[in-house]
């Protein structure tokens, strides 16, 4: 049947919210009643950079630090050792009192961490490595037992073990992390004096001097027939 013109406008006017609200929902306009829908940004986590943790001031002129890089990724490396040095030295922890060796890759670390730290020479240890996650599952596996084995070390010895090994998905997010005021090394420096001063607390252990060896606490040498301390051995890599 024919329509009438009154019968015709009310149903365009019923029909008229239903035509917005379709329009809407799929993003297309309709005359000059609907703006199109303007898709929102994704929001990007934030990078956290080496110093947003904050560190009172520390008194390291007692405390020896293990530092144990890797020879892959050397710039990496390089970059993220000169960090912790940085952080020591801020930290007035000795040059002697400052060991330094190498392993050839991150897998090594926890071997070479229980070495040291059963050597009874250091009062803390920095495991510096880079990680780059490539296309096959090698990247998982390491970094899972890395993680696993340095974790092992601090608990099992009493030695502090601090992990400084970046994992990251690609080489510009670690030379980002290896270099400027977002050094990752910096922290992980500090990281270890603190936790090596906690441990010297918590153990009672008295703080190492120049003239007291190297074995945590202190602890007095061999005596003599005269009575006086004699010099305590130097055990170490």
């Amino acid at each position: 049947h024919e329509l009438y013109p009154r019968q015709e406008k009310i149903m365009l006017h019923a029909l008229l919210p239903l035509t917005l609200l379709l329009s809407g929902a799929s993003g297309f306009t309709v005359g000059r009643f609907v703006k199109p829908l303007v898709r929102q940004p994704l929001i990007t986590v934030p990078k956290m950079g080496a110093m947003d943790i904050s560190f009172e001031e520390l008194d390291g002129s007692g405390v020896r630090v293990g530092v144990i890089t890797t020879r892959w990724n050397t710039e990496i490396i390089d970059g993220l050792a000169a960090g912790v040095k940085e952080a020591l030295e801020e930290c007035k922890v000795p040059d002697d009192y400052i060991f330094e060796t190498q392993v050839p890759g991150a897998f090594e670390l926890p071997a070479a961490a229980r070495f040291l730290a059963l050597s009874g020479t250091v009062d803390a240890i920095v495991c510096v490595g880079c990680l780059i996650k490539g296309d096959t599952m090698h990247f998982e596996f390491i970094a899972d037992a890395v993680a696993k084995g340095l974790m092992n070390v601090g608990l099992s010895t009493n030695v502090p073990v601090v992990f400084g090994v970046l994992t990251v998905n690609e080489e510009q997010q670690a030379k980002d992390r290896a270099t400027g005021k977002d050094n990752h090394g910096i922290s992980w420096g500090k990281t270890a004096v603190e936790m090596a001063l906690l441990r010297q607390s918590a153990l009672g252990a008295k703080k190492v001097g120049k003239l007291e060896g190297l074995g945590f606490g202190g602890s007095d040498g061999p005596v003599d027939k005269g009575g006086k301390v004699g010099e305590k051995k130097v055990m170490g890599f």
